[in-house]
């Protein structure tokens, strides 16, 4: 059963933007350190900074038909299969709130300009 599904679109020159104006106030705010891991050592870094971000955003639209404790932008985080599969990991009361009966998946995709992320949380059968 769908639990909550979440889309999100960002334009990788407003994360740019942030990043250029906040730093590390900023990146340390939003990314894990594996991320930022991930991410930074990239010729198009601002554009894997950007998929996190609104893969962070999808998950947050999906969690929000259950989810009222509260955000923390860490407990999400990020990564890659060698494959190139995006994979979530949670945190913190999310992984809580998740559980055993629920999982969680993400499609992420981009274009010269925008990223995009679509989650969809569901119950395991």
């Amino acid at each position: 059963m769908i639990f909550g599904t979440g889309i999100d679109i960002e334009e990788i020159e407003r994360i740019q933007e942030s990043v250029e104006k906040y730093a590390d106030h900023f990146l340390n705010k939003i990314f894990t350190q594996t991320e930022l891991d991930y991410c930074l050592p990239k010729k198009n870094k601002y554009q894997h900074l950007a998929a996190r971000f609104a893969a962070k955003e999808a998950i947050a639209k999906a969690l929000s038909a259950g989810w009222n404790e509260g955000f923390n932008w860490k407990d999400i985080e990020i990564f890659n299969e060698k494959s190139g599969k995006p994979i979530v990991h949670l945190y913190g009361k999310l992984k809580e709130f998740l559980g055993d009966d629920k999982e969680l998946q993400i499609s992420m995709s981009h274009s010269r300009n925008y990223v995009t992320c679509f989650a969809i949380l569901y119950t395991k059968m």
